[in-house]
């Protein structure tokens, strides 16, 4: 599961992702409910835009409800009601970044990893999106898809043991527009696969004191 991420910069858009930027600023990270941008299909092209990191953003939920929908898995993202009407709908999207943390208890302690690309390229992961209606006009939100990782040499060593192994999915450039405009949820479905670990890199990045106690506040 990924719930804390650095979003891809603005200047890399059109080079990596074939379409300009979004209008709306976004943070470098990014966690639970923060803006950020994402590439889904428009008026016959890719198109840009900022949503909100998690399907039903924490003013969205049920009164008393409390539960995090950043993360879908890839095995019941059709059955899921949080999930299975943009899954139907085809509402899938590229979420645009330049890598995700996850924690690494391998000491014995919880150290978080930045994982990436080993070109140290910006790269995209397989999404949904969906909208929700408001005052000022459409507002979307937007979760990753994942996959069990038991058997990938580099994300099955993230998260505590004993907890099930899951990752994120990179979607390969030349995989961009069938991912998209894909009308065969099954076809889409078969594109949740792992990335090769060879093509991939890792490395400690803990937070800084200050910013870890922030974020525990949010």
């Amino acid at each position: 599961m990924c719930t804390n991420y650095a979003a891809a910069r603005r200047a890399t858009f059109a080079k990596y992702f074939g379409v300009e930027p979004p209008t709306t600023e976004w943070p470098d990270e990014i966690y639970q409910d923060y803006l950020a941008p994402i590439v889904r299909p428009g008026a016959g092209a890719r198109e840009a835009v900022t949503a909100t990191f998690g399907m039903v953003p924490k003013g969205k939920l049920p009164q008393g409800k409390h539960y995090s929908t950043m993360n879908a898995r890839a095995e019941t993202v059709g059955e899921k009601p949080t999930y299975r009407g943009a899954w139907a709908k085809a509402q899938r999207c590229l979420i645009a970044v330049d890598a995700v943390y996850e924690p690494n208890w391998e000491t014995g302690k919880h150290i978080r990893y930045r994982i990436g690309l080993a070109s140290g390229e910006p790269f995209a992961l397989a999404g949904l999106w969906r909208a929700w209606p408001g005052p000022e006009g459409e507002a979307i939100s937007f979760t990753m898809l994942t996959v069990n990782a038991d058997s990938h040499p580099l994300m099955r060593r993230m998260h505590k043991p004993g907890d099930e192994k899951r990752s994120v999915v990179i979607v390969r450039p030349d995989d961009y527009d069938e991912w998209l405009n894909a009308s065969d949820p099954e076809v889409a479905r078969s594109m949740l696969t792992l990335y090769s670990a060879e093509r991939m890199a890792a490395e400690p990045a803990p937070k800084p004191p200050r910013a870890a106690a922030v974020i525990e506040d949010v």
